[in-house]
């Protein structure tokens, strides 16, 4: 088939002409024609080899030719060149200065620290000494004046959160008040009149414009009264007695919500002492499977390791074959270090070639630098104050002109100093009268506010009664049902 479909006769005339019957002509011959004579050299080998494989001949292997090594052709290296003698001996480093003996020293400063350190050490013993020796001073105290201080902090760190600064001054001190003699409101009132208090100049502003509103809100409730405006003090009183008895109500549900966290701590300790009970049986259950799955994993692991011995016996076996191939290795190996060690040094020598010629490009260059350097230069440049630099600027002024126009801008800025100093000490003088006068406004009022104080509260003392609340139902039945955990608590702590 190949000799008839490759034949040179047979594609140029009727081959190719019925294949023209179904395409063009052209496309024909050369798509189709031209590709199949190109490759009739190569199908004319292929048949050749095939009619000598029926004729049963033997072809002749090609044998692969083996590359040989051939030596370097390397230049030979030039003789080397003699140094020039040196023009002029070598410099001379200067000797060494010797280290000074007070870098072995310590220093000063250390010293002087460590002094400091020891004088704060007896100074802190000192006010450790002084503190254990005037402690416990509140024993001292009367227990009426310690009852009464202990109620006010109570009081203090219940109500800080749930209610406002004002509920707290008009209702809890003076319900803490109405508890105690006379005598006690009196030494505290004498206590806070010999404290002495410093204002600077914006509170005293401050305090100044208050009272002064104060004083606005009180000329107007005057006039709404002649005009015939009603009193709201029934109003005030009633809202007070109703903050009264919310602020109750607070306290109740403040102290029910203690109480309720108590008792939900109680539950929590009796349902944690039962989760011990079912985790100890747990346990006791994990411990028995444990102990079946050691003695299945101990039987498991014995047919491992028979297993295991059966595997590096053959292992065993195969590596006394691996050890003849890795000989052969090895002395291949030792061929290549041998010939990278000759090349590797041919390299070396040519190195050290290269860096000789540079040490001596750098030696010469060395030599033209201190030669141009010894060559003498004038270095001194006069200079004349009184001329402008010429550089062709805008404004441009010698050094003179300059000198002269920086003093006067100095002077003007002098005076506008001293100007605005004057300003700031006349401002300064009338602040100081405004802040005295408004001191004195500020002690006549106060002195009025003292009295008007006073008054109010002796009427507040006639009007209140001593009935103490009753307690309510809620915190009962609470306190009740905690007593009741408790002891449920310690019955099973003692079982436990």
């Amino acid at each position: 088939f190949l000799r008839f479909f490759f034949n040179d006769l047979y594609l140029n005339t009727w081959i190719k002409d019925e294949w023209s019957h179904f395409y063009d002509s052209v496309y024909v011959k050369e798509n189709w024609i031209d590709p199949l004579l190109r490759w009739q050299p190569k199908v004319q080998q292929l048949i050749e080899k095939l009619t000598d494989k029926l004729s049963n001949h033997t072809t002749t292997v090609k044998t692969s030719r083996v590359t040989q090594p051939k030596e370097f052709h390397l230049t030979v290296p030039k003789p080397r060149a003699i140094p020039p003698p040196s023009p002029a001996p070598l410099p001379v480093l200067p000797k060494i200065q010797p280290v000074p003996p007070s870098i072995y020293k310590p220093p000063k400063e250390r010293k002087q620290l460590d002094e400091i350190k020891t004088k704060n050490i007896q100074k802190a013993k000192d006010l450790l000494l002084e503190a254990n020796t005037n402690q416990f001073r509140c024993a001292t105290i009367k227990p009426e004046k310690r009852e009464f201080l202990y109620r006010i902090i109570s009081a203090v760190l219940v109500l800080w959160s749930q209610i406002s600064c004002e509920q707290y001054l008009e209702v809890v001190w003076e319900s803490v008040l109405t508890q105690h003699s006379e005598e006690l409101t009196k030494q505290l009132q004498d206590l806070i009149d010999t404290i002495p208090i410093k204002l600077n100049t914006a509170a005293i502003l401050r305090e100044g414009a208050l009272y002064q509103r104060k004083l606005e809100e009180e000329l107007k409730r005057v006039e709404n009264l002649q005009q015939g405006a009603g009193d709201p003090s029934e109003f005030l009183e009633w809202q007070k007695q109703m903050r009264g008895k919310d602020l109750e109500e607070q306290l109740a549900e403040i102290e029910c919500r203690r109480l309720q966290g108590k008792l939900s701590y109680e539950e929590a300790v009796l349902a944690h002492q039962n989760v011990i009970q079912e985790n100890k049986k747990k346990a006791d259950l994990l411990r028995e499977e444990k102990a079946e799955l050691m003695h299945l994993y101990a039987e498991k692991r014995l047919q491992e390791q028979k297993e295991m011995k059966e595997l590096v016996e053959q292992v065993v076996e195969g590596h006394k074959n691996v050890k003849q191939a890795k000989a052969k290795i090895q002395e291949y190996k030792q061929q290549i270090v041998q010939q990278v060690c000759e090349e590797s040094g041919e390299l070396l020598r040519q190195a050290l070639e290269e860096k000789e010629e540079k040490n001596r490009k750098r030696y010469e260059l060395i030599q033209q630098i201190r030669a141009i350097e010894s060559t003498p230069c004038i270095r001194h440049k006069f200079v004349d104050l009184t001329e402008t630099g010429g550089h062709g600027l805008f404004g441009e002024m010698s050094i003179v002109e300059l000198r002269e126009r920086l003093a006067l801008l100095k002077e003007a800025q002098k005076a506008a100093e001293e100007e605005k100093r004057d300003q700031i000490i006349h401002e300064k003088q009338a602040k100081e009268q405004l802040i005295l006068d408004k001191l004195d406004q500020i002690s006549q009022f106060r002195a009025e506010l003292g009295r008007a104080a006073a008054l109010k509260q002796e009427e507040k003392k006639k009007s209140q009664s001593g009935e103490k609340p009753m307690k309510d139902e809620r915190i009962l039945n609470l306190q009740k049902r905690i007593v009741e955990k408790t002891m449920e608590r310690k019955k099973q702590a003692g079982l436990l």
